[in-house]
C-alpha cells in the first residue's frame, strides 16, 4: 500500500472542496431569479457579506506572512 504525500493529499482534497464550493456558490447565484424568488437589497447584501468574510477569512490562513494570531501590527 502506497501513502500519499502531504503535497499529493492536499491536490487532491483541494480540488474536490473547491470544486464543490464553486458549484455551491453558483448554486446560491441561482437565487438571483426574481421569477422564481422574492428578496431585496439587504438580503443581498447579508450573502455577499457573509461570503466575503468567509473569503477574507481564508484569505488570511494561506497567509504565509501571518503572525498565526490573527493580529497584524506594525508601527
Amino acid at each position: 500500500m502506497t501513502r500519499k504525500s502531504n503535497r499529493e493529499k492536499f491536490i487532491e482534497l483541494c480540488e474536490k472542496r473547491v470544486i464543490k464550493a464553486i458549484k455551491h456558490i453558483r448554486l446560491v447565484g441561482n437565487l438571483s431569479n426574481k421569477t422564481n424568488y422574492k428578496y431585496d437589497d439587504s438580503d443581498v447584501q447579508k450573502v455577499i457579506s457573509a461570503l466575503e468574510k468567509e473569503i477574507k477569512g481564508l484569505k488570511a490562513r494561506f497567509d504565509t506572512k501571518a503572525t498565526g494570531n490573527g493580529i497584524d501590527f506594525k508601527l
